[in-house]
């Protein structure tokens, strides 16, 4: 059991109350998630700003690397909200579970860009010289080298804050890769 609740708009900061109006707007809802962000009163705008960063990396893109990223950390809410705005970004399912794994068989440079995320977030950083090559003979450059590294940033604050909090998945909750046979 959490120690942490998902606030309400009434509980959180002024201008935590206008981001939750601005999700309701944008979204639809406020995920819980996002909701936890608000028990600080600079967090959830610093986040946003952070994950809403221009990047080299097009939103299918960062879908890679944040199903890679969330599987490696094991963070059921990520790999549950990810796996839904994967969809919206036109992966299949069979697609989403590969790219959970770190893989991308039906696309050489995302199966690169999968493998980096998962090679970077495994290693803690520390990547394999190889997988950098293929990267970057996929068509990458340095700079998307280093927007990557930025978004397994992004990915691993959030996975980290579910981890801690453990507050309700919000999204349909996806299973385990090793019940999936996967």
């Amino acid at each position: 059991m959490s120690t942490f609740n998902v606030p309400k708009r009434e509980e959180v900061s002024e201008n935590n109350q206008a981001i939750f109006d601005h999700l309701e707007k944008a979204v639809g809802f406020v995920p819980n998630l996002y909701a936890t962000y608000a028990h600080s009163n600079t967090a959830l705008e610093n986040y946003l700003n952070f994950s809403n960063a221009k990047t080299s990396l097009s939103a299918k893109e960062k879908e890679v690397v944040n199903l890679a990223v969330s599987e490696v950390n094991q963070c059921v809410y990520c790999l549950s909200a990810h796996t839904a705005i994967g969809k919206m970004n036109g992966f299949t399912d069979e697609q989403i579970l590969e790219l959970r794994s770190g893989k991308a068989s039906f696309d050489n440079k995302l199966d690169a860009l999968a493998q980096l995320a998962k090679n970077i977030t495994e290693n803690r950083g520390a990547t394999d010289q190889a997988v950098i090559e293929n990267f970057l003979s996929a068509g990458y450059t340095k700079g998307s080298i280093v927007d990557v590294i930025s978004l397994v940033g992004d990915k691993t604050i959030s996975n980290y804050l579910h981890k801690t909090t453990n507050v309700p998945v919000d999204f349909p909750v996806v299973e385990p890769l090793s019940l999936v046979g996967v």
